[in-house]
């Protein structure tokens, strides 16, 4: 798979996360597979970015925007999570 693609993947991935996490369907055990996902995915995208292989300055800010991306995306998992767990020990 080229950069550009990778990227595209990554990116739909996130949003896909972010769109289960915030409504509130991912468990526990569901989270923790999507904060291991969300590190692989960047840690690819830092071995491409730093490979030696020369890249445009196009791609070289699209890895850089989708590393953003999964930043963010980890974020906003984590505000749900923190979220639930107030919601949780305010039902129970």
């Amino acid at each position: 798979m080229c950069v550009l693609h990778f990227t595209l993947f990554i990116e739909q991935e996130c949003a896909e996360m972010r769109r289960e996490t915030s409504l509130g369907k991912a468990d526990h055990e569901r989270q923790r597979e999507f904060m291991q996902k969300i590190a692989l995915r960047g840690e690819s995208l830092v071995h491409t970015a730093t490979s030696g292989f020369p890249m445009t300055d196009e791609i070289k800010a699209r890895v850089l925007s989708t590393l953003l991306t999964l930043m963010n995306c980890r974020e906003n998992m984590d505000r749900a999570a923190m979220r639930q767990s107030a919601l949780r020990r305010f039902a129970g």
